[in-house]
């Protein structure tokens, strides 16, 4: 496993994404995680923050083929999957196919879209195929879906249900930049700042990261570790639903890439408390906690609770 290139496919990806969006080098790294788990991102922030400028840049950096849906009330499965139509030169049914069979779908304020259309995207982002008309196909593979949603506004949403966040990988807040960082957006801004982002990730490398993520281990002390954190979010008074095996699995594979990008071929400790926050916080309902603030704060109180093993000397 040549651990060099999981550093330098990194780095390379944060640098060029960073050109356009300054000062979210730790979000940047988090979205390269799911990508390399094969999972999907919830990006949780109030507009104007930069969500959907980074998504693009990340998608533009991969050379991967990319796709929006605006998500409104009126949207339909079919607008988003694909539809069967009757094509009169040929005589017969053809399919047309939707946005989602894309690499990269950036599926904006999901949250305005009806449940039935959400629902829709759960076969996608789970099974990575869609069912339409009763015939089944294969979405095109890498396939990630990053969505967007504003927690301020109430008026014409529907909150997601708890089975469609546990669909999610991880569950991200960019958050307000500095300063400093401000006065470099508003030059940079200045034109189109997608302009300066080029491809630089080829698919033979691309193809290479995916295959070798796999070979990344993890001791039974560890492993041990990882599930103690998860049944302690079973077991908190406050909390009313835990983490569910498939929250188990999201963080083994959130570390396993962790570790990866880092430079390593095995899981530490402390690549699962890093990861823990950001993949467990939209799995748990806790009373009175209604914000991605709150559930970061009680998931990092939870994982300081459970005992680190000690290396072995």
């Amino acid at each position: 496993m040549d651990l060099q290139r999981f550093t330098d496919f990194k780095e390379k990806i944060v640098d060029n994404v960073s050109k356009v969006i300054i000062g979210k080098e730790k979000e940047i790294e988090l979205i390269i995680v799911s990508f390399l788990s094969g999972g999907h991102v919830l990006l949780e922030d109030i507009p104007g923050m930069g969500k959907t400028m980074m998504i693009k840049a990340f998608s533009k950096t991969l050379d991967l083929p990319f796709k929006r849906i605006q998500f409104t009330p009126d949207l339909l499965p079919s607008d988003i999957t694909g539809i069967n139509f009757y094509n009169q030169k040929t005589g017969d049914f053809e399919f047309r196919e939707g946005p989602l069979f894309s690499n990269i779908v950036l599926t904006d304020e999901i949250n305005r879209a009806t449940p039935r259309t959400q629902s829709s995207l759960l076969e996608a982002m789970e099974e990575k195929q869609i069912t339409a008309d009763g015939e089944t196909r294969k979405l095109h593979m890498p396939f990630m879906v990053l969505a967007t949603q504003n927690p301020v506004e109430s008026f014409g949403t529907f909150p997601l249900p708890e089975a469609q966040l546990d669909r999610f990988f991880m569950r991200i807040k960019l958050g307000y930049p500095t300063k400093e960082e401000e006065k470099i957006i508003i030059r940079k801004n200045i034109g189109n700042p997608l302009d300066n982002i080029d491809p630089i990730i080829n698919h033979e490398e691309l193809n290479h990261i995916l295959s070798e993520i796999s070979k990344v281990s993890i001791q039974d002390e560890v492993m041990d570790y990882l599930v103690n954190i998860v049944n302690e979010t079973r077991n908190k008074k406050e909390i009313e639903l835990g983490v569910s095996p498939r929250g188990s699995i999201a963080l083994f594979k959130a570390s396993r890439a962790y570790a990866a990008i880092n430079g390593r071929d095995y899981i530490v400790p402390e690549d699962i408390k890093t990861m823990a926050p950001y993949v467990l916080n939209h799995r748990i309902i806790a009373r009175g906690v209604n914000s991605i603030e709150d559930s970061l704060e009680l998931v990092k109180g939870i994982v300081e609770t459970v005992e680190v093993p000690l290396e072995n000397i």
